[in-house]
């Protein structure tokens, strides 16, 4: 078989036969994506969906509402506090119930308008659990994420590993992904076997894994468990579908593993650093992102120094010295 005949979604192929293997030779992101604010996108026979016009380099054209079911309808991250997104919401509802407003995880481009939402059709709010750290603050830590949580998220129904929701044509088995947030789930639509993958896997972008909010232990695993499972079409939270997604999750949990190679690499270089690794790994990112960055390769040495391969004097942090165990 020549590169031409192949057909796979890798661009880069040497031209083998398409299977997961073959798929983690590269991790290609699709950016590709027409927002269409305002409207609501039929992207199946169940599914439809709305992105709200929050776009920033970390949600890229905005996060994506969508719209579950045929008469009653589930509404799944009706995003930030933006009244403008959920009177959209309702106009493309018009004529149908909303019985249930899901909630992936409590970021605030996420799960502030599933209030404005209730306030407005008295749908309860299921789903992610209230905001917390994934793991408790160390002292004189300060959570540099603070500003993105949704501390005021109550959810009317907690849903865990298995549970079910049901509606008149649809089905939602809640599936637990922490990683991204402690408290992130997804959601796999029974009837399409498709999967809302939230901020855990994305087409357009890796997910942002940053410490205390998420770990890189508990993304990695939540990987794991969505490889045991049969989805090949995920729904995430921005940008585009997640098609052949199972190759692709591969792809991501290899993507992890090099770039964890790639702090090992530079601890052993004599990198005591974040910073200075930072600026080797990252060198070819634009330097706004380095701090978002920084967090990354923290969520990796906290997971190296959890596992005895790194060690540090306290507790891992931003500004501690490494160096191998």
């Amino acid at each position: 078989m020549t590169p031409a005949a192949c057909r796979c979604r890798f661009p880069d192929c040497p031209g083998q036969a398409r299977n997961a293997e073959h798929s983690v030779l590269s991790l290609v992101h699709n950016r590709t994506f027409e927002p269409r604010y305002g409207e609501a996108v039929a992207l199946s026979p169940l599914v439809a969906r709305m992105t709200a016009p929050n776009a920033s380099p970390f949600t890229f054209h905005g996060t994506n509402t969508y719209l579950v079911g045929e008469r009653d309808l589930a509404v799944i991250d009706p995003g930030p506090e933006d009244e403008g997104h959920i009177r959209a919401i309702l106009a493309a509802t018009a004529g149908r119930s909303i019985s249930h407003i899901v909630v992936t995880h409590t970021h605030r481009d996420h799960s502030p308008g599933a209030r404005l939402l209730k306030a407005h059709t008295g749908a309860p709010i299921v789903g992610a659990a209230e905001h917390r750290p994934a793991r408790p603050l160390n002292v004189g830590e300060i959570n540099p994420l603070d500003a993105g949580g949704d501390t005021y998220h109550v959810a009317d129904w907690i849903l865990s590993e298995g549970e079910v929701l049901e509606g008149d044509s649809w089905s939602l088995e809640t599936v637990e992904t922490p990683g991204h947030t402690a408290n992130h789930l997804a959601f796999a639509l029974t009837q399409e076997g498709s999967l809302f993958s939230g901020d855990h896997v994305m087409a357009w972008s890796t997910s942002i894994v940053a410490p205390p909010d998420g770990t890189m232990a508990d993304y990695m695993a939540s990987l794991d468990r969505l490889m045991a499972r049969a989805e090949q079409r995920y729904y995430p939270g921005h940008g585009g579908t997640v098609e052949e997604a199972q190759a692709y999750v591969a792809a991501l949990k290899k993507r992890r593993q090099a770039r964890e190679a790639a702090v090992l690499e530079r601890i052993r270089a004599g990198d005591a650093h974040i910073p200075e690794m930072v600026k080797i790994i990252y060198r070819n990112v634009d330097p706004i992102l380095h701090g978002p960055a920084a967090l990354s390769v923290l969520a990796h040495v906290e997971d190296l120094v959890a596992r005895g391969v790194a060690v540090c004097e306290g507790p891992p942090s931003l500004m501690a010295r490494y160096e191998l165990a």
